[in-house]
């Protein structure tokens, strides 16, 4: 199984635990976060590419993982998040080594993905 696969089985699966307790609280948190990345005064991919700027800085992998996805799915090209790579990294530091190679190698699974 790809990484790629590993992370959206495991993701899915375990929103779908969260959301089944029926927790009110969680359930409003996480359709706010689905709606915060619709389009709107900012369009949907660039509000992908501040989250995965957001992530990177904030150096959550799962929310590397999940931007980069959605940026593939939106057309972001590899020079665009190569740009986001170098902007995360300018702010965040050096600290975010380690995540832009792990980004890197989540990149290049999607493309692979798409190639087969």
């Amino acid at each position: 199984m790809s990484i790629v696969n590993e992370f959206n089985d495991y993701r899915a699966r375990m929103n779908e635990k969260i959301l089944a307790e029926d927790n009110k609280v969680l359930k409003r948190f996480f359709n706010l976060d689905t709606n915060a990345y619709q389009d709107g005064a900012l369009p949907s991919k660039t509000k992908e590419l501040l989250g995965l700027i957001a992530s990177m800085v904030l150096r959550c992998d799962d929310c590397i993982r999940y931007h980069l996805g959605k940026c593939f799915e939106q057309g972001v090209s590899k020079a665009e998040v190569y740009e986001v790579f170098a902007i995360a990294n300018l702010v965040g530091g050096s600290i975010c080594i380690p995540h832009t190679r792990r980004a890197v190698e989540y990149w290049e699974a999607l493309e692979a993905e798409t190639q087969s």
